[in-house]
């Protein structure tokens, strides 16, 4: 969405101003959010922005975002069960500028703002429609399914997206000119655009690259077809100390270095619901012995040379903040390959000299493998990651030479970030673990309460964890206001390892032509606005 989607339709409330986790009132749709009646009634008020059509955004688009969200909620990726728009129990249009909604329950009002209401994106009457003509999905929820699906059917013809009458409506400051279904992609400016920061730029260009290597030896050559790329990790020269901090720029005399840091969460999930490895997974010891043989802090030394820093449960290290619990400032599960194997051992696990361990006491006692493991099973197991990021591919051939020393064999193949991103769905029973290098970033849910990805039957949660306690815990985060019972969240969820922790890269070391200003600071929330971007002589 972030270098796509927001170019051209803006969420209702944006955020990220710079490197600050903040709502962005300048590029927000909408002023903010008034609640009252106990917090249980939220007041929107729209600003006068307008479709590239000439007509009004208005509450009436707002509605129409909420009646597909209702109707639509099991193919909405960010939907979470009792969340929005489950919590939404009546919505009003007030007037053309103003949409009341009434909620079954008081909640935290930072949290409603950050990750309910950051989920609505108004939709333009244009896309109210289906084959036949047009539709009402905007005023009657029944109606919104058979819009869904002619909107998804033209979706896939990506060959029109930049001449579509549908894609052409936008409110954002950009919109389409050209399009290519390999990644290549050319924006301009949307000269009907309402908002405060309109594009200086005549055009901007999105060019793909199948491995960091390909992209930065186009950087490297000083051809300047690319004016705002990144160096890999691989390829500085003098580590840092600060991911935070530029060190020395090999490519110094075209480009200025940026580090970029996301307000994000690295980790690969497991399947909880494969029928053969599933029930190893879900016993506490094994996913707490398999952690400890993950050296997040030699892969951030070495391959990432210091631009990188510790995942240590669910709450992001950086940018700095008081979400972090004290204690998870540090990694519960250091590389530790003895108490791997320890924890092993201990619950029925032989580990041989070499190859993988084999469960020798079945069984559901204090010292046994545990529900669902069979005398004889083997601690093997298939992993695939995301081809074309050197520190990924270090990281995981890493992990394979720890976990084979503590008996688990772990077969390692690659694919592509898409490839590997959607095969880890729960309803695919058939893989292991699945690791498409890139975690999570809190988008379109920005407060950390981990309800998106973790919470049960939660539209991102790929391996299907689910956790009575953690529930709980994540919808006090919802009721309850200050960072209390976020602590109490993250200190029970990074223990409990419903996904396995892995370093977290800078997103990018941006590298900018020396004559591009705008670029920096760089959205928190891995946001682009190259509507802010303009050259200097």
């Amino acid at each position: 969405m972030s270098d796509f989607q927001y170019l051209m339709y803006r969420p209702l409330y944006y955020f990220g101003v710079g490197e600050n986790p903040v709502l962005n009132t300048t590029k927000s749709l909408a002023e903010q959010p008034v609640f009252s009646d106990g917090g249980k009634t939220v007041t929107i008020t729209l600003k006068p922005y307008k479709w590239s059509d000439g007509t009004a955004v208005t509450s009436t688009d707002v509605m129409f975002w909420l009646n597909m969200m209702k109707a639509e909620k099991a193919n909405w990726a960010a939907y979470v069960p009792g969340a929005i728009p489950d919590n939404i129990t009546a919505m009003k249009i007030v007037n053309a500028s103003t949409i009341q909604l009434t909620l079954g329950a008081a909640y935290s009002q930072q949290w409603y703002t950050f990750n309910e209401l950051s989920q609505v994106t108004p939709m333009p009457p244009a896309w109210d429609k289906t084959a036949s003509g047009p539709s009402s999905c905007a005023t009657t929820e029944s109606d919104c399914d058979a819009v869904y699906k002619y909107l998804t059917a033209q979706s896939k013809e990506l060959t029109s997206y930049a001449t579509s009458p549908l894609w052409s409506v936008v409110d954002g400051p950009w919109k389409l000119s050209e399009f290519n279904s390999d990644g290549h992609v050319t924006f301009v400016p949307n000269t009907a655009y309402s908002g405060p920061d309109k594009p200086k730029l005549d055009k901007f260009k999105e060019v793909p690259f199948t491995t960091d290597t390909a992209e930065y030896n186009v950087i490297r050559s000083g051809s300047q077809t690319v004016q705002v790329g990144f160096i890999p990790q691989q390829d500085i020269v003098a580590p840092t100390t600060d991911p935070t901090v530029a060190g020395p720029n090999p490519l110094s005399a075209n480009f200025y270095m940026a580090p970029w840091i996301g307000f994000s969460i690295n980790y690969f999930p497991m399947n909880f619901t494969n029928p053969t490895t599933g029930p190893i997974f879900k016993q506490l010891y094994f996913r707490q012995a398999f952690q400890h043989l993950i050296d997040q802090k030699d892969v951030i030394q070495s391959a990432m040379k210091g631009y990188g820093y510790l995942t240590t449960g669910p709450i992001p290290l950086l940018p700095k903040s008081n979400l972090v619990p004290a204690d998870l400032q540090q990694d519960p599960f250091p590389l530790d390959i003895n108490a791997a194997k320890q924890l092993l051992t201990s619950h029925g696990w032989t580990i041989p000299s070499s190859g993988a361990a084999t469960c020798t006491k079945p069984g559901t006692g204090a010292g046994d493998c545990g529900a669902g493991i069979k005398a004889g099973q083997k601690l093997e197991f298939n992993l695939q990651y995301a081809s074309g990021t050197g520190w990924i591919t270090t990281l995981m051939e890493s992990l394979k030479s720890n976990a084979s020393q503590a008996g688990i064999v772990v077969n390692l193949s690659t694919g592509t970030f898409n490839t590997v991103v959607a095969k880890a769905v729960p309803t695919d029973h058939t893989w292991d673990m699945q690791n498409w290098g890139g975690g999570w970033v809190f988008a379109p849910d920005y407060y950390p309460t981990g309800g998106e990805i973790f919470a049960t039957g939660a539209g991102s949660n790929s391996g299907a964890y689910t956790d009575a306690t953690n529930d709980a815990n994540i919808k006090a985060t919802h009721t309850t206001s200050g960072v209390g019972v976020l602590h109490t969240y993250a200190d029970y969820l990074a223990k409990q390892l419903p996904v396995f922790w892995t370093p977290n890269a800078d997103y990018e070391l941006t590298e900018v032509a020396n004559n591009l200003r705008g670029v920096v600071p760089q959205n928190v929330y891995l946001n682009i606005s190259p509507e802010d971007w303009y050259y200097v002589k």
